[in-house]
């Protein structure tokens, strides 16, 4: 099922894609939901983030060839950083160049959204704390990231998480989706997913030791590489297989 949230005349809701357009639902897929007669055209809604997490969880350098890009070995544990919720932004919403960085960057990654309480869960029963995964892009502005060594500011900023188009909750990394980033249609990354250093499995093992996942709550699990130079006036592509593309627009502030 390819879960949406969505914007309509009536307010925010979810749903569900289906051929003919976007089965709405009552509730919410993170605590309990009822499907409606009602299938929206899909040019009659604004697609939204699918998510609105109370936190997002990134993970560095969990790719070796983005490592080696970076000037940096693999890690010998998952490194994490913290992106706010007011980084997240939709499918369409615009990228905005913060006037303090001459160097932002594009990174595609696969998101896990959490679908219930997690803390101090173990890998192998990862699976039943995952609602699914969608497309991110963990937009950084790489100079202040360097010049500081600050990641959260760095890649902290308004609209630098990017989410979407929709929770896809039968995806499986296992099987090797290539994630991509083409910016103005020009392929940039590309990399499968079975190129993760630490798997899904393992971050959410680690992660929950160390803070409590609430529903809704996404973790970014790295990019590959190819990572590169976003400016006003681009169009940014990520798309996940199987998922679907997360289009965005930058501007300047």
């Amino acid at each position: 099922m390819k879960i949406v949230r969505v914007r309509n005349d009536e307010g925010i809701v979810y749903g569900a894609v289906e051929p003919e357009g976007i089965r709405l639902y009552k509730g919410s897929p993170l605590f309990e939901w009822e499907s409606t007669e009602v299938v929206a055209p899909f040019d009659s809604v604004q697609l939204l983030a699918p998510v609105f997490p109370t936190k997002v969880v990134a993970v560095g350098r969990n790719y070796a060839d983005h490592a080696a890009e970076m000037g940096s070995g693999i890690p010998d544990a998952p490194i994490l950083f913290l992106k706010p919720a007011t980084s997240v932004i939709g499918p369409g919403a615009p990228i905005v160049l913060p006037p303090d960085s001459k160097n932002v960057h594009h990174e595609a990654e696969v998101a896990v959204v959490i679908g219930s309480v997690a803390r101090n869960v173990r890998a192998e029963d990862a699976a039943s704390v995952i609602l699914g995964y969608t497309a991110a892009n963990d937009v950084t502005a790489r100079d202040i990231q360097r010049a500081d060594g600050q990641w959260t500011r760095g890649k902290g900023y308004d609209t630098f998480c990017p989410l979407g188009p929709a929770i896809e909750t039968e995806f499986d990394p296992l099987e090797g989706a290539e994630v991509i980033c083409r910016v103005n249609g020009e392929i940039k990354q590309s990399g499968p997913t079975t190129d993760m250093v630490f798997g899904v499995a393992e971050l959410i093992e680690y992660v929950s030791r160390v803070m409590t996942l609430l529903p809704g709550d996404v973790i970014l699990t790295g990019t590959p590489s190819g990572v590169g130079p976003i400016v006003d006036g681009d169009v940014v592509e990520v798309e996940v297989e199987s998922i679907g593309v997360l289009t965005n627009p930058v501007v300047k502030a």
